[in-house]
């Protein structure tokens, strides 16, 4: 389980995160929600080291991770899809599949894992990560980050900027990983994809989780959608 309690973070002077506390159940897909500002991918990159925690702490599976510098977070097993996708562009899609099985020593099993789980990947293994599609970038994005074997995914906004086929690829992928007991913390604005993907919603504002529920308690007319995403 990966647990935010009561956090504070930010940018120098400028405090984005206000007492969040939060969890991330084992197996299950956690979304988190909010309007542009609510602080969702400062938390995204508090978990991952690359916004300094002045408060509070961040565990998984018990064991502190948030005074970890940035580079050894990935070693503890938890990985990050950024808003963007952050490839090396000029590098093709296999060395980048290469440079993500380096952070904790994975080989062959491991590479042909994120293979079949993305066939398409296979098929361009020599073409350059820049010249991919924005939906096979974001398959190699994905294919990057589980190339550590994590026990934590982070996800921010997948499907942004991707056409409807791409969009339910990258859902059934997720949904197909919560089957192998993998936590996944996905950032998602799409009411009708967090429907379908997740197990409990997070609702931000203002720098803080104000509301935690389960899925089962959502349709697409809930005031909570209306109050913290505004559509």
């Amino acid at each position: 389980m990966l647990r935010v309690e009561g956090i504070t973070a930010g940018y120098g002077p400028v405090t984005i995160l206000r007492d969040l506390s939060f969890e991330a159940r084992a197996g299950q897909v956690t979304c988190i929600m909010g309007r542009n500002g609510a602080g969702k991918s400062t938390l995204m990159k508090a978990i991952m080291g690359l916004v300094p925690v002045q408060s509070g702490q961040i565990t998984l599976a018990g064991v502190p991770v948030h005074q970890l510098p940035a580079h050894k977070v990935p070693q503890q097993g938890i990985a990050y899809v950024p808003q963007g996708r952050r490839l090396f562009g000029p590098l093709t899609v296999a060395e980048n599949i290469e440079i993500g099985l380096l952070a904790r020593k994975k080989g062959l099993r491991t590479r042909n894992f994120v293979l079949d789980l993305f066939p398409r990947l296979r098929e361009r293994l020599d073409q350059v990560a820049s010249t991919l599609s924005g939906g096979e970038q974001q398959m190699l994005a994905i294919a990057r980050a589980l190339c550590l074997e994590p026990s934590v995914l982070l996800l921010d906004e997948p499907s942004e900027g991707l056409q409807p086929s791409m969009i339910a690829l990258i859902r059934d992928t997720v949904l197909q990983l919560r089957e192998t007991g993998l936590t996944t913390v996905l950032v998602e604005q799409r009411v009708d994809t967090v429907l379908r993907m997740a197990d409990r919603v997070a609702f931000m504002a203002h720098g803080r989780v104000e509301a935690e529920v389960s899925r089962k308690e959502l349709t697409a007319e809930s005031t909570l959608f209306q109050q913290f995403v505004g559509v």
